[in-house]
């Protein structure tokens, strides 16, 4: 009979993958319900939308590669990518742009890599990269305006028509571009006064948006707290991303005010939910904070000189590339050895 062999440590975890996907799930509801009362209804319906087709999409090609599909939508990972992308796209994102973006994240980069485990990129992030690229426009023109009050923002039928549709001209009272986007167009020919009076601002940092990257905040520390995921991620890429904007960020009437970087995009939804995917991240600490530095910094070098106000996912999406030499060159200390080898396996012999 043969027999399995296992490397000590011999320890079995309780959590299965569907509990912590599960946990990751509620974690991120604060932050849903942020954005469906200060932008309405949009990223609810997106999110429904999205999830409904990462599962068709998980049982399709699942089917086609002749696996247990049952077996595998209970492990919840298709609803987290379904999820994440839900809370990424636009509020008035046309039905036809969530769809590419759930199938290209995934059939093409979860499941022709083999599927869970065997990917090498954040399935979400390739999705919204994706898009973002092939639809320009679609995708930052669709953002809904912040409202303080709930009746202030489009009814839920008006806003499953407007994406239902795909036609947008009905929104257009409804509309705006998002703080980073306003700061990042109108900061060479006004001064940052001047552009921080605009509505989208409101009276506080970012109308809305502060308050939904509290929540996601607050779901991240909770998922830290219940050792979801760990601290040394999420940390290095804002500790990354304030030593940045300090850096080179302090004149406010060129460059964007620290504030908007941490609270008016999608910072803390990105530290926390999309860079600390345990598939495509760094498996070791000192790895972890290396790979969540250098999101860190991509994101406030691509915000500032690149073409993009918000570059969470193509920031993601480059660490991704780093991973495998970062996990080279930072294994984590073998059971019972004093010290991780590091490096070449043959330099330092003669």
């Amino acid at each position: 009979m043969a027999l399995v062999q296992q490397s000590s440590p011999h320890a079995h975890s309780p959590r299965p993958t569907s509990r912590v996907m599960l946990w990751v799930i509620l974690a991120a509801l604060p932050g849903l319900l942020a954005q469906t009362v200060f932008f309405g209804w949009g990223n609810l319906i997106n999110v429904v939308w999205c999830i409904a087709i990462a599962l068709a999409s998980e049982a399709a090609i699942l089917r086609l590669r002749k696996k247990p599909v049952a077996f595998f939508l209970r492990d919840n990972t298709a609803a987290v990518t379904g999820l994440l992308l839900g809370l990424s796209l636009p509020q008035f994102a046309p039905w036809w742009v969530s769809a590419i973006a759930v199938i290209s994240a995934i059939v093409v980069a979860k499941q022709l890599y083999g599927g869970l485990g065997s990917n090498p990129f954040n399935p979400a992030m390739v999705g919204y990269a994706l898009v973002l690229i092939s639809f320009p426009v679609a995708m930052t023109t669709n953002w809904a305006e912040p409202a303080l009050l709930w009746g202030e923002a489009p009814g839920f039928g008006d806003t499953l028509t407007a994406i239902a549709s795909g036609q947008q001209t009905a929104m257009d009272g409804w509309t705006m571009a998002t703080p980073l986007d306003e700061y990042k167009h109108k900061i060479g020919s006004h001064t940052s006064v001047e552009v921080l009076a605009h509505p989208t601002f409101g009276e506080r940092i970012a109308k809305g948006w502060e308050w939904v990257n509290a929540a996601f905040l607050a779901g991240g520390l909770v998922l830290i707290a219940l050792k979801i995921i760990t601290w040394h991620i999420p940390a290095a890429f804002l500790a990354a991303l304030v030593v940045m904007s300090l850096a080179f960020g302090s004149n406010a009437d060129q460059y964007a005010p620290l504030s908007l970087h941490l609270l008016a995009g999608g910072t803390m939804l990105g530290a926390f939910f999309i860079a600390t995917d345990p598939v495509s991240a760094a498996t070791s600490h000192q790895g972890k904070l290396i790979y969540g530095a250098g999101i860190g910094v991509l994101v406030y070098l691509i915000r500032s000189w690149g073409n993009y106000p918000d570059a969470i996912a193509f920031s993601v999406l480059l660490m991704n590339f780093a991973v495998p030499f970062i996990d080279h060159y930072t294994p984590p200390r073998t059971y019972g050895h004093p010290k991780a080898r590091r490096g070449h396996p043959g330099r330092g012999r003669s």
